[in-house]
């Protein structure tokens, strides 16, 4: 089996479930819509990246590194609550989707850094963030769907800064894939008053790394990415600080990113355009 990126072995469900696609007998499943938030923070030597590694045990992408993320919440589409920096309209503009699904979008990069990270982007006003108080209680009740995020806001008269994200890339998961995702990535500055959390619920470690050590990490087999998630801290290398980052984030083109597989006899190829060093390519049992 030979590979142009031999850190991206083809897991070995990938085989038969490509050529499921290929020849029909296999439908797809449709890509969950999701967001994730690269957190930064300025170091001595350049911005660092606030990471998770994610338990084993997890059924989707266990053992790797990620940054905070995870799904959409429906309710969040159309509900009424304090918003701060570019409308859900100028979202939806920038990511390509309707206004109420920009919404969703944004509340949920919001409240998956703030369950996962503990990190709040919201405040009680469109220029301030919230005063650092033990907000476990209310994680938690996110985290178990107990309480929309909107709800949330509204309950501490909180106003989301949507101010403070900016759009970076959209991910999503090709085809084959047994769980697949839609995923808008973020990028933010840390609060200068908030710390993240060192303890997180689904991962087994956190570590701040700078983009340059964690691809050397990811190249030397140290920390396991999904190709976004080493994609995205690659595209951070020239970046010296967390608000050029945010700065470079205006200008990016967030347009679909997927993987897509090709079949030949016994050779199977992965490739995502525009990232062919992701490329996976090779033979492969029958």
């Amino acid at each position: 089996m030979d590979h142009r990126a031999p850190s991206l072995p083809m897991p070995p469900s990938w085989p038969a479930r490509i050529r499921a696609v290929e020849s029909g007998e296999l439908s797809p499943p449709v890509p969950k819509p999701s967001a994730t938030v690269v957190l930064l923070r300025d170091g001595a030597e350049g911005p660092q990246a606030y990471l998770l590694r994610r338990r084993t045990s997890m059924a989707f992408a266990g053992g790797m590194y990620a940054y905070p993320g995870g799904g959409v919440d429906p309710r969040d589409a159309e509900a009424e609550l304090g918003w701060a920096g570019p409308s859900p309209k100028e979202w939806g503009e920038r990511l390509g989707v309707d206004a109420g699904t920009a919404q969703a979008v944004v509340c949920a990069a919001v409240r998956e850094t703030f369950e996962e990270a503990g990190v709040l982007l919201a405040g009680p006003d469109p220029h301030g963030t919230a005063e650092p108080r033990d907000w476990s209680a209310e994680r938690a009740a996110l985290e178990a769907h107990e309480l929309s995020f909107a709800d949330f806001l509204r309950a501490h008269s909180l106003v989301l800064r949507s101010d403070l994200l900016g759009a970076w890339a959209r991910w999503v998961t090709p085809a084959f894939e047994e769980r697949r995702y839609d995923t808008w990535f973020f990028v933010a500055a840390l609060p200068a008053d908030q710390q993240a959390a060192v303890q997180v619920g689904e991962a087994d470690r956190v570590a701040w790394l700078s983009p340059a050590e964690a691809v050397e990490g990811h190249a030397e087999g140290r920390y396991g990415m999904l190709p976004p998630t080493v994609t995205v801290l690659r595209e951070l290398l020239p970046v010296r600080t967390a608000a050029e980052a945010l700065a470079a984030a205006a200008h990016r083109r967030i347009e679909p990113v997927l993987g897509r597989a090709t079949v030949a006899g016994d050779r199977l190829t992965v490739r995502w355009s525009g990232y062919e060093e992701l490329t996976i390519d090779g033979h492969f049992p029958p």
